[in-house]
């Protein structure tokens, strides 16, 4: 038995992946798309550039951040294989340049959908619908991110963003201090805090929990 063309798995697996797609796949087809791996780090796409297709994720992980002038990043979101990229979408939609930038966080397999493709999808009812739900959900999850920036203490949002991740992490200062939108001088003076009460353990790139009722008690702080 012969085996699927690369091409042809590569458009099965975004059929699995991507449902509300399945209808409209012909096109990417026509054009014999294929998928691009990148390994972790890959910069995938920069605030202020023009963009270059909707990316469709079948493997790994990108994280979508907003960078600050002073070097600092605050995380938007992250994007896992089966989920749309709003910013990307965002761009297509007014034909203007992107507002963030991606990185993959981890080896990423992904299909680049050309944006002429792209256009031609949003005459088809399902597929904007989709699209539009996307932003709703979307939208609800940064309104929470700028409650979080805007109102919670950043000790209480760093023990939260301890806590769920089992009794070790492996992750840098400055991958927090991303995450929480701050400096990483901030996390490393709270992180020591947090050591000093015996509540975690710090070691190079890892940290151990051990308390996390008192974190949980931290976090949960009104």
């Amino acid at each position: 038995m012969a085996l699927p063309s690369p091409a042809a798995a590569t458009l099965e697996q975004v059929r699995s992946l991507y449902p509300q797609l399945r209808e409209l796949l012909p096109s990417l087809e026509a054009q014999a798309a294929s998928a691009i791996s990148v390994p972790a780090g890959t910069v995938l796409f920069s605030e202020s550039a023009p963009c270059q297709g909707f990316p469709l994720l079948l493997e790994g992980e990108v994280r979508v951040s907003r960078p600050s002038p002073d070097g600092r990043t605050l995380e938007l979101y992250r994007l896992a294989p089966g989920e749309m990229c709003l910013v990307s979408s965002a761009s297509l939609f007014r034909t203007q340049p992107l507002v963030a930038q991606a990185v993959a966080t981890r080896p990423t397999r992904l299909l680049m959908v050309p944006p002429a493709v792209f256009r031609s999808w949003l005459s088809h009812p399902a597929f904007r619908d989709f699209v539009l739900g996307l932003f709703a959900e979307r939208m609800a999850d940064l309104a929470s991110l700028i409650d979080a920036v805007a109102f919670q203490r950043l000790d209480r949002r760093l023990a939260a963003a301890l806590l769920g991740h089992g009794p070790e992490l492996a992750v840098t200062h400055q991958d927090l201090a991303d995450v929480l939108g701050t400096v990483r001088e901030m996390v490393t003076r709270l992180l020591r805090r947090f050591e000093r009460e015996g509540w975690i353990e710090l070691s190079r790139e890892r940290i151990r929990i051990r308390d996390s009722a008192s974190l949980r008690r931290v976090a949960e702080a009104a």
